[in-house]
């Protein structure tokens, strides 16, 4: 089985480390094509703008300077002579669950994977911050779980469009309480602006985001961290919100739409 990597850490990121060996444990034949630098927050971006660089790390990794979009259709249209059985992305230096899936780059990286016809997963890693400021990623969690975790997930028969989305709570593997079907949750949006000057005082601007407070619904990704639970989320890429087609449609003078 051919596995292809990425992220959006970063080709240096301790996650992508890990990632790579959750993958070895799949596979021998694993393949790396990750950005050169951080691309967090860029969600499903292409560089139309600028040119690809790609730099040869060794065999079979690769940087990319490019968004992790970038990174999966260089390394299936480019880099690999034939198309990988199985892409994943992260695993990402904290969760991705609710409304911050749009944002992430780490699923991002499992959408191309998906609309090149690839089965894909997206893996990230809980952590919470500290008052100093600090923080440590127990990236032995994903490391514990996620092989057996996959080898059952692989063979799954899912539907053309749709990949899974996994997160893994911030604990300690032994208090791991198993893993859970879910739905995306709930975060209240508390995305700051940030005002500064620079040594000269001209302004720039932080976005940061304050903290959030989630409906934590049983059921959904962010009720099954909390409860020590690995959240499985499947996610597909159909937008339509088919609930209120038939709505628009009477709105515009149409009869009612299947």
């Amino acid at each position: 089985m051919r596995i292809l990597l990425t992220n959006d850490d970063g080709i240096h990121a301790e996650g992508l480390a890990a990632l790579e060996r959750i993958a070895r444990t799949l596979s021998d034949d694993v393949w790396i094509v990750a950005p050169e630098t951080d691309q967090s927050g860029l969600a499903h971006s292409l560089s139309l703008s600028e040119p690809l660089r790609l730099r040869k790390i060794s065999d079979k990794h690769f940087a990319l300077r490019g968004t992790p979009t970038d990174c999966v259709i260089m390394g299936i249209r480019q880099v690999m002579d034939i198309k990988p059985d199985l892409v994943l992305s992260g695993v990402n230096s904290g969760s991705n669950v609710a409304d911050d899936v749009t944002y992430s780059g780490t699923i991002a990286g499992a959408i191309e994977g998906t609309m090149q016809g690839v089965r894909s997963f997206a893996l990230s890693q809980a952590y919470l911050f500290y008052e100093d400021g600090a923080r440590i990623v127990p990236w032995e969690v994903c490391e514990t779980h996620a092989p057996a975790l996959l080898e059952k997930l692989m063979v799954l028969d899912l539907p053309e469009g749709t990949f899974l989305n996994l997160n893994f709570p911030n604990c300690r593997p032994d208090e791991v309480d198993g893993a859970e079907v879910t739905m995306q949750g709930k975060l209240a949006f508390n995305l700051q602006v940030d005002a500064r000057s620079d040594g000269r005082g001209f302004p720039y601007y932080w976005l940061k985001f304050g903290e959030r407070a989630g409906a934590f619904v049983e059921g959904t990704d962010i009720h099954a961290l909390k409860h020590n639970k690995i959240s499985v989320t499947p996610l597909k890429l159909d937008l339509t919100d088919y609930s209120v087609t038939d709505r628009v449609a009477r709105a515009l003078g149409y009869g009612a739409q299947v």
